[in-house]
């Protein structure tokens, strides 16, 4: 099975949309709940960065028995520094999303704890791929 999602950038409102809805299609297909929930806090995670930062971007996902294979890709800004950005608590997030209570610095380390695997791409003034594997056990 395959799924695309559009995320609109800046879009807090429907921020998680494409997240949920895949929630709703693993419960259905009968992935356990222990995979679900670690797919569904990476892929909101990473559905925010995009909102917050990176001017929204696509979501492609392919569901096969043994694997759940997620890639979230952007035009934004790109990451400047993506070892500083893997640590728990940095954020570059804006005072508007901050206030809204986004932006805390544990996107990116809480995508790598839920994902089996993680993959970042970014090239800055260009975007960030991001690859996210969950093996199906």
């Amino acid at each position: 099975m395959k799924f695309h999602y559009d995320v609109e950038g800046g879009e807090f409102i429907s921020a998680g949309v494409a997240s949920s809805k895949l929630k709703k299609t693993l419960k259905q297909v009968g992935i356990p709940p222990t995979i679900i929930r670690k797919v569904s806090v990476a892929m909101y995670e990473a559905e925010i960065n995009m909102v917050i930062h990176a001017n929204g971007g696509v979501i492609d996902i392919e569901i096969t028995p043994d694997k759940i294979d997620v890639i979230l890709e952007d035009q934004g800004p790109g990451i400047e520094n993506l070892d500083l950005a893997m640590k728990a608590g940095y954020s570059t997030a804006s005072k508007q999303a901050r206030e809204m209570g986004f932006g805390a610095g544990m996107g990116l380390p809480n995508i790598k704890k839920h994902s089996d695997n993680m993959k970042i791409t970014t090239t800055v003034g260009k975007g960030t791929k991001v690859h996210l594997i969950f093996y199906i056990k």
